[in-house]
């Protein structure tokens, strides 16, 4: 968590929380802003015509895969850890390498969690940061 703690750095002892890492998730808006970014995603996915693409790769309804995107970003920005406490570790790469994950399929995800990351955070340089690190993160998934 590197790439946050540069801009969000204050010590906390919240539930099960890792005191040394960033505590973006406070400073964005904690659960309610966790929660509307995951929703906003899977709607931007739903109505945007230039990700077809990638609906079509998420199985219906959404709510299931809403809810764990919710649970992996509420550990990842420095919430409680929902994703692993329920499934355990992410193993994001392993878990996405059943879908073929290219360029396109990278954008076209990074079009949706940008429109609901700037949709839901208030403050843009939070925005630029997190907007970047997710970037990297929607790289690596790329399999083909």
């Amino acid at each position: 968590m590197n790439w946050l703690r540069k801009l969000f750095t204050k010590p906390q002892a919240v539930d099960d929380r890792d005191t040394a890492q960033s505590n973006a998730y406070d400073l964005i808006g904690g659960d309610k802003v966790i929660r509307a970014i995951a929703h906003d995603f899977y709607q931007q996915m739903q109505t945007r015509p230039e990700t077809q693409a990638l609906l079509a790769i998420h199985r219906s309804p959404m709510q299931e895969s809403e809810q764990k995107l919710y649970e992996y970003l509420s550990g990842w920005l420095g919430g409680p850890q929902l994703y692993q406490q329920k499934h355990g570790h992410p193993a994001l790469r392993a878990r996405h390498m059943p879908f073929a994950i290219d360029e396109s399929m990278r954008d076209q995800w990074l079009i949706c969690m940008r429109a609901a990351i700037q949709n839901n955070i208030k403050k843009p340089e939070h925005q630029q940061v997190i907007i970047q690190a997710i970037s990297t993160l929607a790289d690596t998934m790329r399999n083909c």
